[in-house]
């Protein structure tokens, strides 16, 4: 048994369409495999303590699954060892850069009528849980399109730039067609790798 975490991105939730897409496809394809979606807040020191809250209860070894903010997440959880992989699905890169803008203005979730104001002390925490270079490059697979209209995909490849790429030409920040690449994103997660 294992259990897959999917981590949604910024204001999205366990409703999104990659996330329904991946329990759908395990439950019918790997059902010894567990799958967990939680609920993140948008505020980092929030969401960063539902995570660790969640790995407790979650059965071992435990595989991320990171969508945008979501790939921060698991880059902080895979350099803390708390994971043992993690698939990085168009990932947010030093996301307090890019969040600066986002600042003291008022954001509606796109699932729910949540509504989210971050500060000055919420981009502090994401700089204080960033990992600049990721140390355990075998523990991660990358996956951007370079159509992504969200975020800049040269971002990832240069930071994940030691770790198992994969680049589609076009495509969007969803990742157009993410639910034919779970084959692929489960052999990652289940084959040895030369120093676990």
């Amino acid at each position: 048994m294992a259990t897959v975490l999917y981590l949604h991105g910024f204001l999205s939730s366990p409703q999104s369409s990659k996330a329904k897409v991946t329990w759908r496809w395990l439950a019918k394809n790997h059902p010894d495999v567990d799958f967990c979606c939680p609920q993140l807040s948008s505020y980092p020191s929030q969401a960063i303590a539902q995570i660790e809250a969640e790995l407790d209860s979650l059965t071992q070894p435990v595989y991320v699954i990171g969508s945008s903010l979501g790939g921060f997440w698991a880059t902080n959880l895979v350099e803390r060892g708390l994971v043992a992989k993690a698939v990085l699905v168009n990932p947010a890169v030093d996301p307090h850069t890019r969040f600066d803008e986002f600042k003291n203005v008022p954001l509606q979730s796109y699932y729910s009528d949540e509504t989210y104001c971050l500060t000055e002390k919420d981009l502090q925490d994401l700089v204080a849980l960033n990992y600049v270079e990721p140390q355990q490059p075998n523990k991660y697979m990358l996956m951007v399109q370079t159509g992504d209209e969200t975020l800049d995909y040269r971002m990832a490849t240069k930071k994940y730039r030691h770790c198992k790429q994969i680049v589609e030409e076009g495509g969007s920040h969803t990742f157009d067609g993410y639910e034919n690449w779970l084959p692929q994103i489960i052999e990652f997660f289940t084959q040895q790798s030369s120093d676990q």
